[in-house]
């Protein structure tokens, strides 16, 4: 029996103990390898990856926990990576473009900073996304406090005609490429 992660009690869902393990070992894998090519585990994978849910599975708040600090550390190797194949000022310059298209998106109108699901479809809050475009204008603005632990877990409420999901999680992982990359 695994003892990676604590467990969830028999009748409570965590995630699948062996997808989990199967994740894990293909990150050390990944972590370790000297290859520099696109790899199949990268932070961004990291951020974005779902495990199938069980019964008496893995602790969900052990294992988020523990992807967001594997995330971190793939994303430094990565910085370091780029670094050493762009050179610093290439790579700072790359960091900055990026920060300027959320910047572009951010300085857009409220209610118009993204583009709307139809009035029968369930989108995010405007109004939630519009007050969190703000705090990150903020940061990037004027450096404003804001963690990338807030970011990963900013959440809208959904609402009718309201802001299409897949471009705000676009631009919020964008944002944690982003802050992650000047740590």
């Amino acid at each position: 029996m695994s003892t990676t992660f604590p467990r969830t009690r028999k009748s409570k869902l965590g995630y699948n103990v062996d997808q989990v393990e199967d994740f894990l070992e293909e990150a050390r894998s990944a972590y370790t390898s000297e290859r520099t090519d696109a790899a199949v585990v990268s932070s961004r994978t990291i951020r974005t990856l779902a495990f199938a849910m069980q019964k008496g599975g893995y602790s969900p708040i052990h294992v988020d926990s523990a992807l967001e600090r594997l995330e971190d550390a793939f994303a430094s190797r990565e910085r370091d990576r780029s670094i050493t194949e762009l050179g610093e000022s290439a790579w700072y310059a790359n960091a900055r473009s990026e920060a300027q298209e959320i910047l572009n998106r951010l300085a857009r109108p409220r209610g118009k900073k993204f583009s709307r699901v139809s009035s029968f479809t369930i989108g995010y809050s405007v109004k939630d996304v519009d007050m969190f475009a703000d705090e990150l204008a903020s940061y990037f603005h004027s450096g404003a406090p804001l963690t990338i632990d807030r970011v990963r877990t900013a959440a809208f409420r959904s609402t009718k005609g309201g802001y299409r999901e897949s471009q705000i999680d676009h631009l919020l992982d964008a944002v944690i490429d982003v802050m992650l990359a000047v740590r």
